[in-house]
């Protein structure tokens, strides 16, 4: 029986479990170092045990830093119609992908 949690980081929340691997915002952290998640939800995979935190738990999930680098290129274009305005800009986010080891 594996456990599903909800946890929060750059300002985004992710449901995983143990075995997961996901992209989040960069992390001040080197590849290969462990991190950990406060949690705010737990639950069962059958569904029936569910705790919820205010704001959290307090329960720890851990994982590791996997890879660090740049997602691909996203343009961003202002124009303005009938004023011969155009500008075009491009934007990589950095991002650390993580493995999830374990749920506490």
């Amino acid at each position: 029986m594996s456990k599903i949690a909800v946890i929060k980081t750059g300002g985004k929340q992710y449901k995983v479990k143990e075995g997961d691997v996901l992209k989040v915002e960069k992390l001040d952290k080197k590849t290969g170092e462990k991190i950990a998640f406060e949690t705010l939800l737990i639950a069962s995979t059958d569904g029936e045990d569910v705790n919820l935190g205010k704001p959290s738990l307090g329960q720890k999930v851990e994982g590791k830093i996997i890879e660090e680098g740049k997602n691909k290129k996203v343009s961003v274009i202002k124009y303005k119609n009938k004023t011969r305005y155009l500008r075009n800009k491009g934007h990589r986010q950095n991002y650390s992908k993580i493995e999830i080891t374990k749920i506490a």
